[in-house]
């Protein structure tokens, strides 16, 4: 019984075998194959697209550093005609210096050879003058003291054709106006600039009476009664104000003031004084 079972099981195994064998295999699905077949082109497409984003992006990033840079050279070369003009500028300035430079050296020599002329000139007056006043001294001491014409007294100082006495006592004004006339002089009237400067230079820095007043007419006119127009520059500042006390009046006397400048004062107030004559 049991063999012909085991028989039985043999021969149905043999049978499923052929059967196996026989059947023929089964034709492909067209799923999974043309699923593969698309997907590679695909892919290559899509890291074809992304190269081509990348590469765009790139490519943008380039252009806008080649229009920075493209700026920057703009920039740059604007930079430098400027610096370039500068430079010209300076160059034309430094050759205006040298030119100046230059006038200035001539100048300074012209003004060098002047200076020496004058140093010259004045030497030669004030030797003139030394000649002028010994030859007076000799005069005066061979006529007793006496003066001769074209000379000044002793303690007067001869400038120009004028002889001018520069007082060591304080009189009012009225007193020295006197003072004066009694030497056969005046209180001094100074007419031209050259006057004005040796006048001025000898008073420094002591205060003067001066032949000027407003105390007759109210308007300023020498000893002599020569009209006077008023120079603001011989004055000092504000000056003439014709300041009034109730005790001394007004301020109706000139007077050079230290220095050297004039001002006017009331004519009781005492100070020196300056007197002049003709050689």
């Amino acid at each position: 019984m049991e063999d012909k079972d085991h028989y039985r099981f043999e021969n149905e195994m043999d049978t499923s075998v052929l059967w196996l064998k026989e059947t023929p295999p089964p034709a492909p699905g067209p799923g999974p194959s043309r699923l593969r077949f698309w997907m590679v082109p695909a892919l290559m497409a899509g890291v074809l697209l992304v190269l081509i984003v990348v590469l765009g992006v790139y490519n943008s990033k380039t252009s806008g550093r080649l229009a920075s840079t493209e700026g920057r050279v703009s920039n740059l070369t604007a930079s430098v005609q400027s610096l370039n003009a500068s430079l010209q500028h300076a160059n034309e300035a430094i050759k205006e210096l040298h030119r100046l430079q230059f006038s200035v050296q001539n100048h300074g020599e012209q003004l060098t050879a002047v200076s020496a002329a004058l140093k010259h000139l004045s030497a030669v007056d004030s030797l003139s003058r030394s000649v002028a006043e010994l030859r007076c001294s000799l005069n005066r001491l061979s006529n007793n003291g006496s003066a001769e014409d074209g000379c000044c007294s002793l303690g007067w100082i001869q400038f120009g054709s004028s002889c001018y006495f520069f007082s060591r006592v304080s009189l009012n004004w009225d007193e020295s106006k006197v003072w004066c006339e009694k030497q056969n002089a005046h209180l001094v009237i100074i007419i031209t600039d050259e006057e004005w400067d040796f006048v001025t230079k000898t008073s420094i820095p002591d205060w003067y009476w001066v032949g000027l007043s407003d105390g007759r007419t109210g308007k300023w006119e020498w000893v002599n009664h020569t009209p006077y127009t008023v120079e603001h520059r011989r004055w000092r500042p504000g000056q003439p104000d014709n300041w009034v006390v109730l005790v001394l009046g007004s301020e109706d006397c000139a007077h050079l003031y230290a220095d050297g400048l004039l001002n006017d004062l009331h004519c009781l107030q005492k100070m020196r004084f300056i007197c002049q004559k003709h050689v």
